[in-house]
């Protein structure tokens, strides 16, 4: 199948009829199936494992936490995607949460808060 054939087919697709679905939960539908696809796709993650920067940190923390976003971070950083979303699941704990957390002394966890209040932001 060549893209024009495929892009047919696709559009043709949109065309049916789901569940009484109005043409703007269709996208929003397509978009997720569309995260859900990314997701398992396989890209460079060489980058899995290594510190990361504080700029590092301040690039994932400038985005909205969102699937698409952790998706493309993950490519742009060569990290997988489960990092990203930890990233963003971490910089929000509570103090309290995390002094109560076995994880208190973590170093990329201490890193991560740390660069999250520098930036403004408040859990």
């Amino acid at each position: 199948m060549n893209k024009k054939e495929f892009k047919e087919r696709f559009f043709a697709l949109l065309e049916e009829e789901v569940n009484d679905f109005s043409p703007l939960e269709k996208v929003k539908a397509i978009r997720d199936f569309l995260v859900e696809y990314e997701k398992e796709i396989d890209y460079d993650t060489s980058n899995k494992g290594n510190e990361w920067t504080d700029d590092e940190l301040k690039v994932v923390l400038s985005f909205a936490p969102t699937k698409e976003n952790c998706i493309k971070l993950a490519k742009a950083f060569k990290r997988g995607y489960g990092s990203i979303e930890q990233i963003y699941r971490w910089a929000v704990i509570s103090d309290k949460d995390l002094k109560n957390s076995e994880r208190k002394d973590d170093k990329f966890i201490n890193q991560i808060k740390r660069v999250y209040k520098e930036m403004g932001w408040r859990a």
